[in-house]
């Protein structure tokens, strides 16, 4: 018989006890232990045995003797009758019926003490109990129904003014579910009509907060959703009385509500426009670089709140398009302003254009930042080829302004290829426009002339000569590691590095016939004074334009490599030509370098009086040579040559390398060495030596006025005249034993520099001239205009001609 205090383990409601067939002697069932019912005994009616005869289908029918105790129940077996004593006539129905009425009085007495916050009277466990007894009783329903209704009205009534007055902490929640926890996974988890407790608590609460009674008075969830924006607010304007926790907790229920995107998500977008658009005027009048490093720091706050305080994806999404609108799209005419940016490049304000940069990218519009970033290389690259002042300084300043764009796009724009190419379109455009032409008024190209100058400087003085801020920094050496280059942490590597710079510049020049001139003047004068810092850093830079122009353009460069090496030869076989005809050795050292006249550069012819002894060597070895080779011609160029001569002065004696120019003046002061007040003239000087107009001022002038002064002029001054008188400077010392003065063959002349490009600009009336017979003899018959652009076309690898000069070299 089941007890109405225990539950029922079978999910059955409960019943009376109703006779059992059991075989057995007696038979004995424990009635409940409640207080109020008495125990009740079941005997059986006889001790006799009684046989029964049993008759299964199929089979003939068996006696069962009962007179053995049985072990277990067996079936088909038969049963004795019970007969239950003392069993109360009285229904129970009434006993249990007071009992769930009991129960349910006790839940809602529990439900009112949850309420209000106290301890229920009775345990849980018997609480949890009743609720499970009421289950099986069939009163679910029933149950849930009246559970509802009174969350409904705590909420609604006591919890409501709880918030209204002042919000706090409850477990009015967790003790509720607690409780009807068995209601909750019994009933309510298989119905399809009911909530389960928990979202029937959220749909009330839901319903009772965010929702108004009435239509002009808000609801206590508005002020929530109201005072969630201002907590926002605060922490935007770094108010103190922002508190995170509150925001953090505020957001996480209203996603356990799920009223996140209806309720609150809306308005606090809203809310965030009002203050970027509010924000975006305030700091609209600032500086460019200002209001970059405002809408930065703005957005990297805005991102960080929605991470850390639960924000929806999408409402960050949202937000952060409307922040790029507002703050961006609506201000891209202040963020691309091109003067604004050529301040930002001219501070180098690596940090402001990167987050320019990364601004532009969240609108999709970084590529407009293309144009004012060309226009700001084509105006300060035009400058720095303009200025006639720094002309020295030219290719250095633009090494270093390409240097900073380099790092401007390496780390600013996260090397965007778009911009790298901006870069070089703008460089091509500056170093050959017009206006430099008639700025220098060289007719042919200044910029070329310099590269190549520039290019002669690296591969005479190696690193030493160039600023330390064209050298590789640490993430320089790292992409040349991962492209697999060579360190540029080694001092040849990094010389080729400067080189491969030098020679980004000589790509964009169209007019290369001027690099070409002065580049061969240069190597002639390395090669034949031997001023080379490094044989390797040579070849590797005539491989380098030979892989850049083709072997036409380094024919010439290569042969005059070749003549050095026969040079050589020639002189070794001089040497033992003379040892073997028993010539003897002479005090004097002669080398000779032969050069073929068609690679090398034109040298002017000039009357030099040479020692007696020089021209005895020279005679001795040009008929040597004119015997072994029949039918060439030497024409002897003094203006390359150098050599060491020994000289005695009043601190010890020194050897002094100079030009044979100086050489021949300072033999001359051998004549009058024995002569107490020895000096010579101008005019004496002139008719012993050959020399005269500007090449003799610039022999006795880097002798007497330059830094190493072994001759001392009278009157003393820095320019030379008719009027002067020399001497020897017997009170002259160096440190050094041998001394090098200042070779003036190293030194190009404003004369031949211009002679220089009016050869260029000559060679190139003659290209044209043949480009034009080459064309008319191949196409017959073609229209002006298209002859023209032909010529134009063939001729622009070597320099650009205007198309009023194809035109007069058409009617020659």
């Amino acid at each position: 018989m089941h007890s109405p205090g225990s539950p029922p383990r079978d999910g059955s409601s409960s019943s009376f006890a109703t006779p059992l067939k059991r075989t057995g002697t007696h038979s004995r069932q424990q009635s409940d232990s409640r207080p109020d019912q008495k125990r009740t005994k079941l005997n059986s009616t006889s001790d006799q045995v009684v046989p029964r005869m049993s008759k299964v289908a199929g089979k003939r029918p068996e006696i069962v003797d009962l007179t053995k105790p049985p072990t277990a129940f067996q079936p088909h077996k038969g049963a004795k009758k019970l007969v239950i004593k003392n069993l109360r006539t009285t229904s129970r129905a009434n006993d249990l019926e007071k009992y769930y009425d009991a129960t349910r009085k006790e839940l809602l007495e529990a439900l009112q003490a949850i309420f209000e916050q106290k301890q229920p009277r009775q345990p849980l466990e018997r609480l949890y109990r009743g609720v499970e007894d009421l289950c099986r009783h069939g009163a679910s329903r029933e149950l849930y129904e009246t559970l509802r209704e009174r969350c409904e009205t705590y909420l609604k009534n006591d919890l409501q003014r709880s918030i209204v007055a002042e919000a706090g902490s409850s477990n009015v929640d967790t003790t509720i579910r607690s409780v009807f926890s068995y209601l909750d996974r019994s009933f309510l988890l298989s119905s399809k009509e009911f909530q389960q407790i928990n979202d029937m608590a959220i749909t009330l609460f839901r319903r009772t907060v965010f929702v108004a009674s009435q239509p002009s008075s808000p609801s206590p969830g508005a002020k929530t959703l109201a005072g969630m924006c201002d907590l926002v607010d605060y922490d935007r304007r770094a108010d103190a009385r922002f508190d995170p926790a509150l925001l953090r907790d505020s957001i996480s229920m209203l996603h356990i509500l799920n009223i996140y995107g209806k309720s609150f998500e809306r308005r606090f977008l809203d809310a965030s426009k009002k203050y970027f658009e509010e924000f975006a005027n305030e700091q609209s009048s600032a500086s460019l670089k200002v209001y970059i490093s405002s809408c930065e720091k703005l957005i990297a706050r805005e991102d960080y709140r929605c991470n850390a305080y639960n924000f929806d994806s999408t409402t960050k999404r949202q937000l952060m398009d409307d922040a790029h609108a507002i703050l961006i799209d609506s201000y891209s005419e202040k963020l691309l302003d091109s003067g604004s940016i050529g301040k930002l490049l001219d501070e180098n304000a690596l940090d402001s254009m990167k987050a320019l940069y990364d601004l532009l990218r969240l609108s999709g519009i970084q590529k407009r930042l293309r144009q004012p970033w060309e226009e700001y290389i084509r105006e300060a690259g035009a400058a720095i080829v303009n200025d006639t002042s720094r002309g020295d300084e030219m290719v250095i300043r633009l090494l270093e302004f390409r240097r900073s764009l380099d790092l401007m796009i390496r780390d600013a724009f996260n090397r965007d290829d778009e911009f790298t190419y901006s870069m070089r379109q703008a460089f091509s455009s500056f170093i050959n426009d017009r206006k430099v032409l008639s700025a220098w008024k060289t007719g042919t190209s200044k910029v070329g002339e310099m590269i190549a100058k520039y290019i002669d400087m690296l591969l005479r003085g190696g690193l030493k000569t160039i600023p330390k801020s064209l050298l590789s920094d640490a993430q320089d050496r790292v992409d040349a590691e991962q492209s697999g280059l060579a360190s540029t942490g080694d001092e040849d590597a990094e010389l080729d590095r400067q080189l491969d710079q030098a020679l980004e510049l000589f790509r964009f020049i169209e007019g290369k016939d001027v690099f070409e001139a002065f580049y061969k003047q240069d190597l002639a004068r390395r090669l034949l004074m031997g001023r080379s810092a490094s044989a390797d850093a040579e070849r590797s830079m005539l491989a380098k334009l030979k892989n850049e122009c083709g072997s036409n353009f380094t024919h010439n460069l290569e042969q005059m490599f070749k003549d050095q090496q026969i040079a050589r030869d020639e002189m070794a076989s001089y040497k033992s030509w003379c040892e073997g005809t028993g010539q003897g050795k002479s005090s004097l050292d002669l080398n000779v370098s032969i050069l073929s006249a068609a690679a090398w550069p034109t040298y002017p012819d000039t009357q030099l009086i040479i020692p007696e002894e020089v021209a005895t060597q020279i005679e001795r070895f040009q008929s040597y040579y004119t015997n072994k080779h029949t039918g060439r011609r030497l024409t002897w160029k003094h203006s390359l040559g150098h050599c060491v001569i020994k000289a005695r002065f009043g601190k010890g004696p020194k050897e002094l390398l100079v030009s044979a120019y100086q050489a021949v003046v300072l033999t001359l002061f051998n004549q009058i060495e024995d002569k107490p007040d020895g000096f010579l003239a101008y005019q004496q000087i002139a008719e012993g030596t050959g020399l005269s107009g500007p090449d003799l001022d610039r022999t006795l002038q880097s002798l007497a006025c330059g830094k190493t002064r072994v001759l001392t002029k009278h009157p003393k001054g820095r320019d030379i005249n008719s009027t002067d008188t020399f001497t020897v400077n017997k009170a002259f010392s160096d440190p050094k034993y041998r001394v090098k003065i200042n070779q003036i063959q190293l030194k190009e002349t404003k004369e031949e520099n211009q002679e220089t490009h009016e050869r260029v600009a000559q060679d190139r009336q003659f290209e044209c001239q043949a480009a034009i017979v080459r064309i008319m003899k191949s196409r017959k018959t073609m229209t002006h205009a298209n002859l023209v652009a032909e010529v134009i076309n063939q001729t622009k690898s070597r320099g650009a001609i205007e198309p009023s000069e194809i035109k007069k070299n058409i009617e020659k």
